[in-house]
């Protein structure tokens, strides 16, 4: 996101200045070759984004996000409609649990749709559909049936309903075993986890292929980076014993429907004294390493260590 941040803010610049990279290095008191090196995705000091914000006027924008609108005007009508079909999607969860990234705490949601959406090889258009350019406020229901079926905004509203499924299962079932000191997990696998949800989400969507056409792609590529991170979040846990309450996979290949139904009985306490079967081999098996351990030196004080043989055969099915 950095490596994104320093090539739109150079770009950005470039076009509000209406100058040349030598003027914009002069203007920066640097040397040309340290901008061609920020266009390439070359990290870039706090000091100097702030800089080139200003100079490209984008107040706290994210810069990629304004590049992959268009311009500043288009940028905050895009956001203006992604904070109204985030508002309404988080309406409607069923789930318990309140879908954090739905908020927009932390002013990641724009770029972290607009990302995901290039991601499955949707075009964003460079001027604002001027069908999507209302009121948001003061729509009839008829108006609101319109701006849902509008292609992108019909996508970014599943999008974001599926968040809430997969929102809240993560945080029912994963947030705390990410966050758990003693776990260690939040480096990756757990940041990767917590900041691609909204990626894992849209792959539950159904999406024409005509506004989407790298869905299948993507959505292979998302699903399979899920098992892996997962999948070293069971093994920790098994490793530490610590009780799983649900499969966590469910929430890679699981529907939304599904994730509802398991996010919400768990909210609701109807899951407080469910284990995974996972802890309870967990248990078997600690149970016979202690058997392996104590049972030579019960052998060898009831003296029948030496006489004893055991015969592999007596363990097959005949």
């Amino acid at each position: 996101m950095i490596a994104m941040h320093s090539e739109a803010l150079v770009k950005l610049a470039l076009g509000n200045l209406k100058c040349s990279q030598k003027e914009l290095a002069t203007h920066l008191d640097v040397s040309p070759a340290q901008i061609t090196k920020w266009k390439k995705g070359e990290h870039m000091s706090l000091t100097m984004q702030d800089r080139l914000k200003k100079l490209a006027d984008i107040g706290e924008l994210n810069p990629a996000f304004v590049l992959w609108s268009g311009s500043k005007e288009n940028s905050l009508k895009w956001k203006k409609l992604i904070h109204y079909l985030a508002e309404l999607a988080h309406d409607g969860a069923e789930t318990g649990y309140y879908t954090r990234p739905l908020e927009d705490e932390e002013g990641t949601l724009c770029w972290s749709t607009f990302h995901t959406l290039q991601e499955m090889g949707v075009s964003i258009p460079k001027t604002f559909p001027k069908e999507l350019d209302v009121d948001y406020n003061n729509l009839e229901d008829g108006e609101l049936q319109e701006l849902l079926e509008n292609p992108y905004s019909s996508v970014i509203y599943e999008i974001y309903a599926s968040l809430n499924s997969v929102y809240g299962f993560y945080a029912a079932y994963i947030y705390d075993l990410i966050h758990d000191d003693h776990l260690d997990l939040f480096d990756p696998p757990g940041c990767d986890i917590e900041a691609c949800l909204l990626s894992l989400s849209a792959c539950k969507i159904e999406v024409d292929n005509d506004i989407a056409p790298n869905f299948r792609k993507f959505r292979h590529q998302t699903l399979s980076d899920y098992a892996k991170w997962i999948n070293v979040v069971k093994e920790k846990a098994f490793r530490a014993g610590v009780p799983l309450k649900a499969e966590l996979l469910e929430m890679v290949y699981k529907s939304t429907d599904e994730l509802d139904h398991e996010a919400e009985a768990e909210s609701l306490g109807i899951n407080s004294s469910r284990l995974h079967p996972d802890i309870y081999m967990n248990e078997l098996l600690v149970g016979m390493r202690i058997i392996h351990q104590v049972l030579p030196a019960i052998m060898k004080k009831l003296e029948i260590d030496e006489e004893f043989e055991l015969d592999p055969t007596d363990f097959s099915i005949r």
